[in-house]
């Protein structure tokens, strides 16, 4: 096939050349002639021109200046004269007389080139060729965020003072959970430019992420030096209010959450932050839990492509290790990329077994909400204690994977050591 499309490529160009080459030959001919006659006419008007000038001199009806001021005048409107291509008009006559015939045997050559080709040729193919329209085309998540990331490393290797490459790099790295280059990166940055606050904000994430989501004195030193150069920055205020929300202090996560919304900055998603601040208002009410059943009783009927409804019940070996005051946190991740939580809910331990549903309503407030990934991990902790970490005593359950938009059954299984 391939070589039957090259002896038509092969026989409509050498049609082409014979048909056009000599139309070409033609209106150059044409033009030269049409010019040399122009050229003469011009000259001798020239002429003409020029010796009534010298009769009105000699008969002193014109003094020297004036007769110098005419000539030149002449002269210039000769090399104009010269210089024009001609009559547009006369032009478009000639040319419209001369391409109809040349532009008549192309359309027959294509037309004929083509009817040949679409009964003995692939081209249903050729209109429609494999990943033409999508270069990650079979490459799953890991895949192209591992070719972003080494395009982004070219990028900064061949530009090594480009901050605003290396501070990309850095986000990159971190939603490549790469948290030790994350953190090279940010330093990085901060030798170009200085210490910042929006610097600081994104490396005590990436200190965060690499902790397991555990607050250490090195993260806190980081985030007070952060919000030292600026108590408004988004990403150290996000950190905080996350680290906030999983330990159960929703009212230091609402005002941390409340402090970018009322910074007035366009560079946040305001709406994620709304439905985050009133997640964990609805956590403070005394009456949430009841709330809460009853809104994902409700979702759980809808059939929705986003989101994900999971019926959480307890191993009945390990029944009697949960209490009536126990809590239960449930949250999904992404399973490709970062593990930053997408969606989470609480309910309380006597209200087992139910179906609870997770979805943008119950988004932690991050760029990523669970409409926009395909697969998610599901993690259930029931706490003695009320954090979301698990801890000695705890119970802990877990989905590796589940697609958005299906229903599964998850149980609290493993007893936390």
């Amino acid at each position: 096939m391939t070589t039957f499309w090259i002896f038509i490529a092969l026989v409509v160009l050498i049609g082409l050349i014979m048909i056009w080459v000599p139309h070409f030959r033609q209106q150059k001919l044409l033009q030269a002639e049409e010019s040399g006659v122009r050229r003469q006419t011009n000259l001798e008007l020239f002429a003409e021109r020029l010796s009534i000038l010298e009769k009105e001199l000699h008969d002193e009806l014109l003094d020297k200046v004036e007769f110098e001021a005419l000539k030149k005048e002449l002269e210039i409107n000769l090399l104009q004269d010269m210089s024009q291509k001609g009559d547009d008009s006369l032009d478009v006559e000639i040319k419209s007389k001369t391409v109809l015939w040349p532009t008549f045997m192309t359309i027959c050559l294509l037309g004929v080139s083509g009817y040949l080709y679409q009964h003995l040729g692939a081209y249903k193919e050729l209109a429609n060729p494999p990943q033409a329209s999508n270069p990650h085309q079979g490459m799953d998540p890991a895949q192209i965020m591992s070719q972003r990331v080494q395009m982004m490393e070219a990028k900064v290797q061949a530009q090594p003072d480009d901050s605003q490459g290396w501070f990309s790099l850095g986000h990159a790295y971190i939603s490549a959970n790469q948290y030790d280059k994350a953190i090279g990166a940010f330093d990085k940055v901060m030798e170009l430019v200085g210490t910042q606050a929006e610097l600081l904000g994104p490396k005590a994430t990436a200190l965060y992420y690499k902790a397991n989501q555990q607050m250490s004195p090195a993260i806190q030193a980081v985030i007070d030096q952060s919000l030292a150069l600026d108590p408004q920055d988004p990403s150290t205020l996000l950190l905080v209010g996350m680290d906030a929300f999983f330990t159960a202090d929703y009212k230091k996560a609402i005002n941390a959450w409340q402090m970018i919304l009322d910074s007035d900055r366009d560079d946040v998603d305001r709406t994620a932050l709304m439905n985050a601040i009133e997640s964990a208002n609805m956590r403070l009410n005394e009456g949430s839990d009841s709330i809460q059943n009853g809104s994902t009783e409700k979702s759980a009927v809808t059939n929705s492509a986003k989101t994900v409804a999971i019926e959480v019940s307890i191993a009945p070996e390990l029944a009697d290790k949960v209490a009536d005051t126990d809590t239960v946190f449930i949250f999904a991740r992404s399973t490709q990329g970062s593990k930053v939580p997408l969606a989470a809910t609480k309910i309380s331990a006597s209200s087992l077994p139910v179906t609870i549903t997770l979805d943008d309503s119950t988004s932690m407030g991050g760029d990523v909400k669970l409409s926009s990934v395909g697969e998610v991990e599901i993690i259930a902790v029931l706490s003695k204690n009320g954090s979301v970490k698990p801890q000695t005593g705890d119970l802990k359950g877990t989905i590796k994977a589940i697609k958005v938009g299906e229903n599964a059954a998850l149980t609290l299984d493993t007893l936390v050591q």
